[in-house]
């Protein structure tokens, strides 16, 4: 009588769960905080933007009305955000080309020097971004400004004096090439460290030269380091906007310029939020399009 009773009782308590539902799953319950900072970090100011875009312009009508009409003050012929496009792509792309090409022999020697060590020494570049930015730049600065370090030590040696460096375009884009050099050096000092150094030695005694090492085995298998480096400093890059106002003096105005103006002193947040948005499109655009370009499984060596 007491097993039938038990089992009564058993099925009575699976019959009540399933009439409560699915239980969530744990991976799932235990993931919630992480989903919920990125919801309220990531997702939710980026929906408050696209809102804002689509708002009544110089007003605070997020969320009440929809209009295009910011999208098409930013194309009228007479409106020059364009220029500060156009700026600001390019900055960012010479700054990913710039580095790579710099950024490549120095994570190199640090991997044939240090080894497995090198990722791991490499973060000795990171801790220039323990200090602000600003405050760097600002060194910079007192670097290039006029009786500065510069010109004063070149007069000191009998030079009449050093180049007009300060407030120029070349500025702007030696102050990027500074600030995001770790940006591109941790991920590719990671890259090569994932190049086994027994494959390097077994092709080099196979007869295989040093250019086709490189070709063939070290740039496929540090591939994944190097884009994930590229792409994070172009998408940085684009965004650039203390190196362009401190030492390039405003000589040239990018679009994150444009937009905290539109931000700040214009009052004007639909036009800086679709400013901010057609930027993100326009950026995400780009590397996506780069991505499917390349043979991602070749490059992670999944074939």
């Amino acid at each position: 009588m007491s097993a039938i009773t038990s089992s009564a009782t058993s099925s009575a308590q699976a019959t009540g769960e399933r009439a409560a539902g699915p239980a969530i799953p744990v991976g799932l319950r235990a993931a919630s905080p992480v989903i919920l900072l990125l919801v309220l970090g990531f997702l939710a100011p980026l929906v408050t933007v696209a809102a804002y875009a689509f708002a009544t312009p110089k007003s605070f009508d997020v969320f009440r009305s929809f209009t295009l009409a910011n999208f098409a003050a930013i194309v009228e012929p007479s409106n020059t955000v364009w220029t500060s496009f156009v700026w600001s792509l390019c900055f960012a792309l010479a700054t990913t080309v710039l580095l790579a090409i710099i950024a490549y022999p120095i994570a190199y020697g640090l991997n044939r020097m240090f080894g497995k060590w090198a990722g791991l020494v490499s973060v000795l570049f990171v801790f220039p971004l323990f200090v602000s930015e600003n405050v760097r730049l600002y060194g910079w600065v007192l670097f290039f400004i006029k009786n500065g370090v510069m010109d004063g030590a070149l007069k000191w040696l009998g030079f009449s004096g050093g180049p007009e460096v300060l407030y120029t375009p070349g500025a702007t884009l030696f102050g990027m090439l500074y600030v995001y050099l770790p940006f591109m050096l941790f991920p590719m000092s990671l890259g090569l460290a994932m190049v086994p150094r027994d494959l390097v030695d077994a092709a080099r005694d196979l007869g295989a030269g040093r250019l086709m090492i490189w070709r063939e085995i070290e740039l496929p298998l540090a591939m994944p380091g190097i884009l994930i480096g590229m792409l994070l400093t172009f998408v940085l890059g684009a965004g650039a906007i203390a190196e362009s106002k401190i030492l390039g003096g405003q000589s040239v105005i990018t679009i994150a310029q444009d937009i905290e103006i539109a931000f700040t002193y214009a009052q004007n947040w639909p036009l800086g939020s679709a400013l901010a948005l057609l930027l993100v499109v326009i950026v995400s655009g780009l590397a996506l399009f780069m991505l499917s370009k390349l043979d991602l499984d070749r490059i992670l060596g999944r074939r």
